[in-house]
């Protein structure tokens, strides 16, 4: 197996391809990828249509999977104000690929058959390795889709984002082979030799301790411990420090327990949700997602530093348990509120990854929602960075 990311930067969007797949052949030793996926940054927005004509130019015969993205990341770099092409391609023998494209209301009940999902996937019945995700955010009803997937094929990793950057709903975001789309969802399953790990992200720091949410109704929660929540955050607010008093208005989100009876908890256990606010009669929590009964919650809060630190605490854990068996190419997946801005730099994300886990190629874009499993459930995410790290079963390939 054999992973190369590369970026170009030109006004043409021709000569960016043609620069580009010149790089990305060149990284690959020559060798015709199997799989390129294109990350197309905004200012193409207006020539997207012409991508498939100028990719098949370059390459014959690889699966072409992509889409646009607000700013993209080729090669580890995240792409800033310019135009700029990121291309991710694989060598990946052994390796099957199934792409599709999925229109909204066109696919089989979340419930269905197994065989009514392979036949719509294009899968020969197998259970595969991997999916890699990308949506428009306005026409496709992602959330349910994962839900789908998690049932029919619920050993297969998930991961991906949903397309950034549109003007307006309608336009032209997605690409498969020959063909762009303005609305609907691609699906690309990888079967047989291929290992593909995850790292969620998701930003935030725990603050206070864990509660139960005593009392619930959907999306609101009435009891927190049996008190109501305004008189809780109240009691929160008094208590934390008062350089985090700004963070608690303006940043404050929940977490909720993916295991409900652990003795203690730590990043990655928690699935980070925001606060939409308090309901002004009731003092009740209104959260962007169902809040099951009983359910083990936690207050976070969000910030650079937090963020930061997050990522950190993953990825090591990661390389602690992955040291022998180290990724040949990672695709990272990440909010359009990360980056640069809120960072304060560029890079921030790739080059944790980098000094962590090693100089791998890292692809991927900013995202209007990131997809990434916690405790082996996938969700859609804000906020958050979500990294693949993709590697052989058999270890005698490069």
């Amino acid at each position: 197996m054999l992973w190369a990311s590369v970026s170009a930067t030109e006004r043409s969007l021709t000569h960016a391809i043609a620069q580009a797949a010149d790089r990305l052949l060149e990284a690959l030793g020559g060798q015709e990828p199997d799989l390129v996926l294109i990350f197309v940054s905004s200012q193409y927005r207006n020539h997207f249509a012409a991508l498939p004509g100028l990719l098949r130019r370059e390459f014959d015969t690889a699966q072409l999977v992509g889409c646009l993205g607000m700013r993209v990341i080729g090669d580890g770099r995240e792409s800033a104000d310019q135009a700029t092409i990121a291309m991710t391609g694989a060598v990946l023998p052994e390796v099957d690929l199934h792409a599709v494209h999925l229109e909204h209301g066109a696919t089989p009940p979340v419930y269905a058959e197994r065989r009514l999902w392979d036949n719509v996937l294009h899968l020969p019945g197998e259970q595969p390795e991997c999916q890699i995700l990308l949506a428009d955010p306005h026409s496709f009803n992602t959330e349910t889709l994962l839900k789908a997937l998690d049932r029919q094929y619920p050993s297969c990793v998930k991961l991906g984002g949903l397309a950034s950057g549109m003007e307006q709903p309608g336009t032209a975001c997605l690409l498969l082979n020959e063909r762009v789309y303005n609305a609907g969802a691609l699906c690309l399953s990888l079967s047989g030799n291929l290992i593909v790990d995850t790292i969620v992200a998701q930003g935030c720091r725990p603050i206070g301790e864990p509660m139960f949410a005593s009392a619930t109704h959907e999306n609101l929660i009435l009891q927190l411990d049996g008190k109501m929540p305004r008189e809780i955050l109240t009691e929160m607010y008094e208590k934390i420090k008062r350089s985090d008093r700004k963070l608690f208005t303006e940043a404050l989100f929940l977490g909720i327990a993916m295991e409900q009876h652990r003795e203690q908890y730590q990043a990655g256990d928690f699935l980070i949700r925001s606060i939409l606010g308090l309901d002004p009669d009731s003092g009740a929590l209104l959260v962007n997602t169902h809040v099951a009964p009983h359910s083990v919650v936690q207050l976070h809060l969000r910030d650079a530093q937090a963020s930061a630190q997050d990522l950190e605490l993953l990825l090591s854990q990661y390389r602690a348990t992955s040291i022998e068996h180290p990724p040949s190419g990672v695709l990272l997946f990440t909010c359009v509120g990360r980056g640069a801005e809120f960072y304060g730099h560029p890079d921030h994300d790739c080059n944790v990854c980098r000094q962590l886990i090693g100089d791998h190629p890292i692809g991927g874009f900013f995202c209007n929602g990131e997809i990434g499993p916690v405790r082996g459930i996938t969700h859609m995410h804000g906020y958050s960075s979500v990294f693949g790290m993709f590697r052989s079963k058999v270890r005698n390939n490069n």
